[in-house]
């Protein structure tokens, strides 16, 4: 549950920010009766993201009629997300400083266009965090079988929904990037996970050799059936006796991704040029 409330959290944020911005953009500019045109938007891409989850899950269902198909279903489906995942990721980090300009220069020629167009705009705004979050969530849930990984997506969307709202009022303040920072690289520790798994199934359905071949056991020190051994599991898809392909596809994914990550983010925006340079231009 703890995973996919952040999952929940994260990109629930992110897309009401989103909305924020372009809700108070119309507001500020005289164009308050546009924002039902913003909500529907918004409800057409929730409801797209929400379908795309169930049409995973039926076909998930529909063709995992033997043991081998639903592994291999499983480890494609998980190594899958995680590229998309952890290409939203990077491509957030980079977006997130100009993303409020942006959004809100392209509302002012959407009000241009007409009101399809303003639709238009914020079901593509939301969409990416939404079909996102179904991605990673159908593949971090791919395992469970009761409804605890939706609860806790639900609840992490509903925090983020309730922050956003208080962000756009004004009554709470937080640092966005050290938000979006942080979260992303825990983010990207749970994606290795589910990327590891992945490489466990496709072991498990006989695609991949070494399903017996274990790189370590620590299952006495942190037992599976434990409370932080379930947490971990829950979480991070830790398993205390990987397979050396599982140890080595966490390792392969996990090291570059988060090198990459935290080195500085280069600006497209070229430095402004001095005034005593451009007279001498001149």
């Amino acid at each position: 549950m703890l995973a996919n409330y952040l999952i929940g959290l994260r990109e629930g944020l992110e897309a009401s920010l989103v909305v924020s911005i372009l809700a108070t953009f119309l507001v500020k500019s005289g164009h308050r009766d546009r924002l039902k045109l913003v909500w529907a938007g918004v409800a057409a891409a929730l409801a797209v993201a929400v379908a795309g989850w169930a049409v995973l899950r039926f076909v998930t269902a529909l063709t995992a009629k033997s043991f081998t198909t639903q592994e291999t279903i499983g480890g494609v489906m998980s190594i899958l997300a995680v590229g998309f995942v952890t290409w939203m990721i990077f491509w957030m980090r980079k977006a997130s400083r100009g993303i409020a300009k942006d959004l809100r220069e392209r509302m002012g020629e959407a009000l241009q266009v007409g009101a399809g167009a303003v639709v238009l705009l914020a079901f593509l705004s939301v969409f990416r965090e939404s079909i996102e979050t179904a991605f990673i969530v159908y593949a971090s849930a791919a395992s469970a079988t009761t409804a605890t990984p939706l609860i806790g997506v639900l609840l992490g969307l509903a925090t983020s929904v309730l922050v956003g709202v208080l962000i756009y009022r004004g009554a709470v303040r937080i640092n966005l990037a050290v938000f979006f920072k942080w979260t992303g690289a825990v983010l990207i520790l749970v994606a290795a996970g589910i990327f590891a798994y992945g490489f466990h199934d496709l072991q498990e359905a006989g695609i991949l050799p070494g399903l017996h071949a274990l790189a370590f056991d620590i299952s006495r020190v942190i037992p599976p059936d434990s409370w932080y051994g379930v947490v971990l599991k829950g979480i991070f898809n830790f398993n205390p006796a990987p397979t050396v392909v599982e140890l080595s596809a966490w390792l392969v994914y996990l090291v570059p991704v988060l090198i990459l990550y935290f080195l500085p983010v280069r600006s497209s925006t070229p430095p402004p040029v001095p005034a005593d340079a451009n007279a001498k231009a001149a």
